[in-house]
């Protein structure tokens, strides 16, 4: 105990800094306020993210007090504390002499209920899904046929043997570089993100495999770092997680190009069997073979028409072709000709019979005369007179006459 007495002046007036600084040496001797467990609910939450100190209010269904968790206690919460949380702080009751409020000071804190790791899990889930670091459309897709893998884990754990051994089995080509850490502890996450941004910037591998065996959410807590997560997600070359058990999810998992339950699944992921792939060579070299002799059957069932084709449309078929329409031709021709020259001899017939009509000879012999004065044709009684001498022709014959 210390010694509670203090001189309180000549005048027996106390200043504020002397009260204040009297009753923080009472709470602070008092075993009782030194090392208590308060449960309550959180409110009037404020982070200060910049001196990383944590203020904040515990309250019950009748009392509030004020409380503070300074950083370095802060740094070492597993979980961000919320407004509305009930929570179990653990630390010391005192007094704050410059406002002469009473506060807690607390050294830990545990979530009432659920677990700090499992409430930690889910807030740094539900904050990097809404940023998008888990979208299925920023995954990058994982090569066919790689030729070197890279391996984050344990150099000495039974998961790096594993995955070595799968690799080498289902693709002797491959090429294995195992880059060591750390896969729990405090150490741990700032070593699996060295390996991930040498993979990212050497480009020396063309997939990446991180991850270790089972354990329990302790053992694979270094695989749900913030810092880690973002470095996957960032990294230039595919990243297959493969964190403990089917059953075991880690932040890793989510934000990962490709999860895989085990170590063993994730090493039979990362490459093609070769057996596999000989097996499907042989299939697709058979399916060549079938479709190469389909289409060359088919090519000479082409070639025959073809052949036909110009059999029928060759150099020899089509002269006898234009011979044939020539004579064709000449045919009609000759059909037109004499018809044309019928025609016209039956045109000319006609003529004829029309001029052998008009004959004056014909017509004399019918006993018509042909009358002429001085060499004229007489053709009116107008054209003489009495005594004119004229000239009588007659179909056998002409003599003279004289107009009475």
């Amino acid at each position: 105990m210390i010694n509670t007495s203090f001189n309180v002046g000549r005048t027996g007036v106390l200043t504020v800094s002397q009260l204040n600084f009297y009753i923080k040496s009472l709470m602070d001797s008092d075993p009782r306020l030194s090392g208590v467990f308060i449960s309550g609910e959180i409110s009037n939450l404020t982070d200060h993210y910049r001196s990383g100190h944590i203020y904040l209010s515990l309250k019950d269904d009748k009392s509030v007090i004020k409380a503070v968790i300074f950083a370095g206690n802060a740094a070492r919460l597993k979980f961000r504390p919320e407004n509305g949380m009930k929570v179990i702080a653990r630390g010391r009751v005192s007094l704050y002499e410059a406002t002469g409020q009473y506060q807690l000071y607390i050294d830990d804190l545990q979530p009432l209920g659920a677990g700090a790791l499992a409430i930690a899990f889910e807030q740094l889930k539900n904050r990097l899904e809404k940023e998008g670091l888990f979208l299925q459309s920023a995954k990058k897709p994982l090569p066919l046929y790689p030729k070197t893998v890279g391996v984050i884990t344990s150099p000495t754990g039974a998961a790096v043997e594993d995955i070595k051994s799968i690799l080498l089995k289902r693709w002797p080509p491959i090429n294995i570089i195992i880059y060591p850490s750390l896969v729990q502890g405090e150490e741990a996450p700032k070593q699996l993100i060295q390996g991930i941004k040498y993979f990212s910037d050497t480009k020396c591998a063309d997939v990446v495999i991180i991850g270790r065996g089972g354990g329990s959410a302790e053992d694979l807590w270094a695989f749900n770092s913030e810092e880690l997560a973002r470095a996957i997600f960032d990294c230039t070359v595919p990243v297959i997680s493969a964190v403990g058990h089917e059953t075991d999810f880690t932040i890793c998992d989510f934000v990962a190009d490709v999860r895989e339950h085990t170590p063993s699944a994730a090493a039979k992921r990362a490459v093609p069997d070769i057996y596999e792939e000989k097996n499907k060579l042989a299939s697709l070299e058979k399916s060549m073979e079938r479709y190469a002799e389909k289409n060359l059957l088919h090519k000479e069932m082409i070639f025959a028409r073809i052949q036909d084709n110009m059999a029928m449309r060759g150099p020899e078929r089509e002269f006898e072709n234009k011979i044939a329409y020539l004579n064709e031709l000449k045919k009609c021709f000759h059909e037109a000709e004499e018809k044309f020259i019928s025609s016209k001899e039956l045109d000319l017939n006609t003529i004829e019979n029309k001029f052998s009509q008009l004959d004056p000879e014909k017509i004399l012999k019918r006993g018509y005369a042909a009358l002429q004065k001085g060499g004229a044709v007489i053709s009116s009684v107008n054209q003489i007179s009495k005594g004119d001498r004229i000239s009588v022709t007659l179909s056998d014959g002409s003599f003279t006459a004289i107009v009475e």
